[in-house]
C-alpha cells in the first residue's frame, strides 16, 4: 500500500467559528433551505496519526450528523504510523501479562476489532484465504503464555478461569504446548493459550485505517446533501491556540508529545517511558524455521513472530526518558539486546539461534494506576486551557502500551463526545484524572 498522500497547510485563517453545543452542531448539520448559501462544515482538527488520532478522525466521520458537512484534518508531522504507535509489536488481547482480562475489556476488544475488520476491507484483504502475508494486516493469529515462577503459575491458572468467548483462554499442559510451538520451555507443565489474539502489523494497519477514513469521505460526498473532507497535514503544531481560529474541535492524540505543548505543559498526570524493540532473523543457512501456524509468545519479554524468519522481542522500559527519536543508537541497542534476549530465551532457548537486526524505540505515555488499572486520560480541556476562542478542545492521552487494544473505544468515545460537546458521553472512569496531581 502506497504511503497516504499529505496536503498543504490552510494559507490563510478561516472566518471564527460559532461555540460548539448541541444546538449549534445540529443547525449547522441541516441543510440550507434553496436559495440560501450553504452553511460552514463542522471542522475538526486531529493531532497525531497513530492509532488514537486515526481512530478519532473515523468515528468523527462515521458517527457526524446524517446531511452534514464535516472537515476532519489530521496534523502529524511523522505522518501516519510514524510515531510509538507505528513501531509497536502489534500484540492485540484484551488480558493483563497475568491474563487477567482487563476492566471493560469486551467493549475494548469488540470495538478494537471492529476498526480492525474496517481496515482490512479498505486493504482489500477482509475474509480472504489467499492472502499473502506482504498484504496482510495481521502477521500472525495466537499468543502462548507460560509461566516461569511458581508465584506466576498460580495466578495465571486462577486468572484463566474467566474469559471472553469471542477471545477465549485456554489452559494447555506442555505436551499440547510444545505441539503448538516445538521448543517452548514449559517449566511449570502447562501454558495459557490465546487462540483468537492477534499479532498486528501496526504501521501497515494505520495506513489501511487512514485509507478506511478517506474511503468513507468520498463515499459520504457522492451524496448531494452530505459532504465529508479529510486530509492530512504532515506539519508540527507548535501551539494549540494557532489553530483555535480554524476549529470547531481540536482533539490531541499525541501520545507522550502531547506534554510538549506549552497549554498542557505540566498539567497531565502522565510518565514517559521509552521502550525498545529488537528485531532479530534466523541465518540463512538455518533450514528449520518458526512454524507458520505456531503462535506469537508473550512472557517476561514478548516475542511477535512476523514470518517464519523473522521476529521482534520487547520491550524496554526507560522511565521519564525524553528521546522521542525512533532511532536507537549502537550502544543502546547493545543495552536492549543483553536486556531481553535472556528472558526471551528462558521460554524459547531456541532464539539463542536467530542474528540480532536491529532496533526501534518509541515513546510511552504511561497514565497512573487506579483501582480499574492505568486507564487512558480522555475529556474536555477547556477548563485547563482556558477559553480564548470558540474552540473546545479534546485530549485522548495514556494509552501506554495498550494503544492497539485501547483506540477503537477512546476514539469512539471522544468522538461522539466532540460532536454533541458533552463530555458526560465519556465514563467518569477516563476522566478522573483532572483531580489527580500532575507529573513533574
Amino acid at each position: 500500500m502506497p504511503p497516504p498522500p499529505c496536503s498543504s497547510a490552510p494559507s490563510r485563517l478561516l472566518p471564527s467559528l460559532t461555540l460548539c453545543s448541541r444546538r449549534t452542531v445540529a443547525a449547522a448539520s441541516s441543510p440550507a433551505p434553496a436559495g440560501e448559501p450553504g452553511r460552514r462544515p463542522l471542522r475538526y482538527a486531529v493531532l497525531g496519526a497513530g492509532f488514537a488520532g486515526l481512530s478519532v478522525a473515523w468515528h468523527l466521520l462515521k458517527h457526524s450528523p446524517r446531511d452534514s458537512r464535516v472537515s476532519v484534518d489530521i496534523y502529524d508531522d511523522n505522518g501516519v504510523g510514524g510515531g510509538a504507535s507505528g513501531v509497536s509489536g502489534g500484540l492485540l488481547h484484551p488480558y493483563s501479562p497475568k491474563v487477567k482480562l482487563l476492566w471493560r475489556g469486551a467493549e475494548f476488544w469488540k470495538e478494537s476489532m471492529g476498526l480492525l475488520r474496517i481496515a482490512e476491507q479498505a486493504n482489500g484483504t477482509a475474509r480472504s484465504d489467499t492472502t499473502s502475508q506482504d498484504e496482510s494486516l495481521i502477521w500472525r493469529r495466537g499468543i502462548v503464555r507460560p509461566p516461569t515462577t511458581e508465584k506466576a503459575a498460580d495466578i495465571l491458572l486462577e486468572n484463566a478461569q474467566s474469559c471472553l468467548e469471542s477471545c477465549s483462554l485456554q489452559v494447555l499442559d506442555s505436551d499440547a504446548a510444545q505441539r503448538l510451538i516445538p521448543g517452548l520451555c514449559v517449566p511449570f507443565d502447562f501454558a495459557v493459550y490465546m487462540p483468537l489474539a492477534l499479532n498486528i502489523n501496526p504501521k501497515k494497519y494505520l495506513q489501511a485505517l487512514f485509507s478506511a477514513c478517506q474511503n468513507l469521505t468520498n463515499e459520504a460526498s457522492s451524496l448531494p446533501s452530505e459532504q465529508k473532507d479529510f486530509k492530512l497535514y504532515k506539519q508540527h503544531v507548535d501551539n494549540l491556540h494557532q489553530l483555535a481560529g480554524d476549529y470547531d474541535s481540536v482533539i490531541i492524540c499525541l501520545g507522550a508529545k502531547a506534554c510538549s505543548l506549552p497549554e498542557l505543559a505540566n498539567k497531565l498526570p502522565l510518565r514517559t517511558c521509552r521502550g525498545v524493540i529488537a528485531e532479530f532473523q534466523l541465518p540463512s543457512d538455518t533450514v528449520e524455521e518458526y512454524g507458520n501456524q505456531s503462535p506469537s509468545i508473550l512472557s517476561d519479554a514478548w516475542m511477535a513472530f512476523q514470518g517464519p524468519r523473522t521476529v521482534s522481542i520487547g520491550s524496554t522500559w526507560q522511565w521519564k526518558s525524553e528521546n522521542y527519536s525512533s532511532t536507537v543508537s549502537d550502544e543502546e541497542a547493545l543495552t536492549a539486546k543483553n536486556e531481553l534476549l535472556p528472558k526471551a530465551s528462558g521460554v524459547y532457548p531456541g532464539i539463542s539461534k536467530w542474528d540480532f537486526v536491529h532496533a526501534r524505540a518509541g515513546i510511552r505515555a504511561m497514565p497512573p494506576l487506579t483501582a480499574n488499572g492505568s486507564l487512558p486520560l480522555l475529556g474536555c480541556l477547556d477548563g485547563m486551557i482556558g477559553k480564548k476562542s470558540n474552540c473546545n478542545f479534546w485530549l485522548v492521552g495514556g494509552l501506554g502500551a495498550r494503544g492497539l487494544l485501547y483506540h477503537g473505544l477512546v476514539g469512539k468515545l471522544t468522538a461522539k463526545a466532540a460532536i454533541s460537546c458533552d463530555e458526560n458521553i465519556i465514563p467518569s472512569e477516563f476522566t478522573s484524572w483532572k483531580v489527580m496531581k500532575p507529573s513533574q
